[in-house]
């Protein structure tokens, strides 16, 4: 099996494959993708800042699947936008022969492998966090998660870690920002549960697992749990 680490501007993530050289194709991908987001973003500036769902273009396919995730999650658009980058590189290397092809960026991940994969779960310097992971197993996923604490993406929340499985990345990411928005105040299983609804309530999604002021809230079919060793 072969892994490498990556930075793209200010996205950083890990690839891993059963094929190297489809390492490389993944990072080209990745550098394809954003470059025509980029350029669709210059004429429709309002894609990049919406925090509402806008119209699904027909093209670039990286603007078409975030704005369809966006949709069903009901938030805007660039939510999904590293799940559906990791799912376009994780397609890219498919296509090239793989059996393996995993992709994390920035934290989200898109999975297909003929093997089990393991992922930590992450909560920034909370005590639970990569303390516990997943065992993944049914492929394809997406895996997904937002956070009020320690995340540098933009949330309405206070939650730890609300973490979405879905077959997709993109839809993972646009939904976890939408759960973890409504993951606050100080009746805190209230909280949780409220998460809880709010991720099963969004078409496709399959698990949610929330962490929030000590309390664990899970809901779906979440992957087996695992310790994480140090």
């Amino acid at each position: 099996m072969f892994k490498r680490s990556f930075e793209l501007k200010e996205s950083r993530g890990t690839i891993i494959s059963d094929k190297e050289n489809a390492i490389d194709i993944a990072i080209e991908s990745l550098k394809r993708n954003r470059e025509a987001l980029e350029n669709y973003g210059k004429a429709n500036p309002r894609f990049l800042f919406s925090l509402q769902p806008v119209q699904t273009p027909s093209e670039p396919l990286v603007a078409k699947l975030m704005a369809e995730a966006s949709e069903k999650a009901g938030v805007g658009p660039m939510a999904a936008v590293a799940g559906v980058l990791a799912d376009l590189a994780v397609m890219d290397m498919v296509n090239a022969g793989c059996e393996v092809a995993v992709v994390e960026n920035g934290g989200e991940i898109s999975a297909i492998s003929n093997v089990p994969i393991d992922v930590a779960e992450s909560a920034g310097d909370e005590p639970l966090s990569k303390k516990f992971g997943f065992r993944l197993t049914e492929f394809p996923i997406g895996v997904a998660t937002s956070s009020g604490r320690f995340s540098h993406a933009l949330s309405f929340g206070d939650a730890e870690a609300a973490t979405i499985f879905c077959r997709t990345a993109g839809l993972a990411d646009a939904a976890a920002t939408a759960v973890g928005n409504v993951v606050k105040g100080s009746e805190f299983k209230v909280a949780v549960k409220c998460g809880i609804d709010r991720a099963l309530a969004i078409e496709g999604v399959e698990g949610v697992l929330i962490l929030y002021k000590g309390f664990v809230g899970t809901g779906g079919k979440v992957p087996k749990i695992i310790r994480v060793k140090s």
